[in-house]
């Protein structure tokens, strides 16, 4: 019994020598295959694929993430995102990623997109225009400069005549056929779209401008804190209201006595915070407000000018007339005759029709909000 013992001690003994000196070698033979070898590449090397595919996924688990989405970790491994702050919409995307806002300005299909705009215009200049007034209109945009993007909405189709005019190249062109300019305001201008820019003009193509000057008018905009404004009117040419007539003793007036009557506040329109839907001017602050005011079936903006003062407060302070800065409007029917004579009435007539009711309608929604709102805070 004894002797057996002894064999076993002996012949362990051995394995783990043998094991000792196996592993010395390996040892010896490695660092001399390194030293030997120190630009050897495993892609030259025959091992099995089982191996070869380890050491890559090794590999690549230990490189840097830097410039890799979730998506690149593969669909089990991104977590659930939710962020409510989002945009609407958006509540599944890191904020990171998110662009809410846009602009109208041009960019190039070539090149790093970093170096696209040399200048990026500061405001968004708007005319609602058909080509018969291409010379007015001409005239117009020469008095803006390279400070202002100018965007045309097109009620005639007529586009493409408009290159003639080399600032045309440079422009934005929007067309539908027979629609007005809060039509297009409500569907072009989402104050998202043109959050770029610090004010709005938004108008009319029939505008004399030889005393308009539109960076001296911006800077008295700013001087005298409008957030809505628009320049005086030649006070013989196409005068509505005693509150937009222009006076040539003063830069600027937000109030004015209106006919007997007229004005039951005199902090209210038309005698204050107020002016015409023609060739107003918005700040991007307040046009977010006004936008949403804007009815989508109601295209003639009529009543409009008078509920503006719902977007700033107070608004006898911050809705104003720029007398220094003046134009002429000329009060051509020219969007009246794209109407369409039906049941004895001429196009101009049937428009005009049309604008009186949008007018009536847009006062009964207002009212009946403002009701609702009241019933349901507990004040109705």
């Amino acid at each position: 019994m004894g002797t057996a013992h002894r064999s076993v001690v002996t012949k362990r003994s051995n394995d783990t020598a043998r094991l000792i000196m196996t592993t010395i070698v390996g040892v010896v033979f490695g660092f001399f295959a390194g030293v030997s070898f120190p630009s050897l590449s495993l892609n030259k090397i025959n091992l099995p694929s089982r191996l070869m595919s380890s050491y890559v996924a090794l590999s690549d688990s230990s490189r840097s993430t830097e410039g890799k989405s979730l998506e690149d970790s593969g669909s089990q491994k991104v977590p659930r995102i939710y962020v409510p702050t989002n945009p609407r919409g958006a509540e599944f995307l890191p904020p990171g990623i998110v662009v809410a806002e846009s602009d109208f300005y041009l960019r190039r299909l070539w090149g790093n997109p970093n170096e696209d705009l040399p200048k990026k215009p500061k405001y968004l200049v708007t005319f609602t225009v058909g080509f018969d007034q291409k010379d007015y209109i001409n005239a117009a945009v020469k008095k803006f400069s390279d400070d202002f993007q100018i965007l045309l909405f097109h009620y005639d189709g007529r586009t493409s005549e408009w290159d003639q005019f080399e600032w045309s190249k440079k422009a934005v062109h929007v067309s539908a056929p027979k629609q007005t300019k809060w039509w297009y305001a409500k569907r072009f201008l989402h104050p998202d779209v043109v959050a770029a820019y610090e004010y709005i003009f938004i108008w009319d193509e029939d505008l004399a401008v030889e005393h308009f000057n539109a960076d001296k008018y911006i800077k008295l905009v700013k001087k005298h804190g409008l957030e809505i404004s628009q320049p005086g009117l030649e006070p013989n040419n196409g005068l509505t209201w005693e509150m937009t007539k222009r006076r040539g003793d003063r830069e600027v007036h937000k109030e004015t006595e209106e006919k007997p009557g007229w004005c039951s506040d005199p902090h209210l329109p038309p005698c204050a915070a107020f002016v015409e839907i023609m060739a107003p001017v918005f700040s991007r602050t307040a046009w977010r407000c006004v936008w949403h005011m804007i009815q989508n079936d109601l295209v003639h903006g009529w009543g409009l000018d008078f509920a503006l003062r719902r977007c700033v407060e107070p608004a006898h302070e911050k809705i104003g007339v720029i007398d220094s800065q003046w134009i002429i409007h000329r009060v051509i029917p020219s969007l009246g005759n794209q109407g369409k004579a039906e049941k004895g009435k001429t196009p101009w007539e049937g428009v005009r029709e049309r604008c009186k009711k949008e007018w009536a309608q847009f006062q009964n929604r207002l009212a009946n909000a403002d009701r609702a709102y009241l019933a349901q805070i507990g004040k109705g």
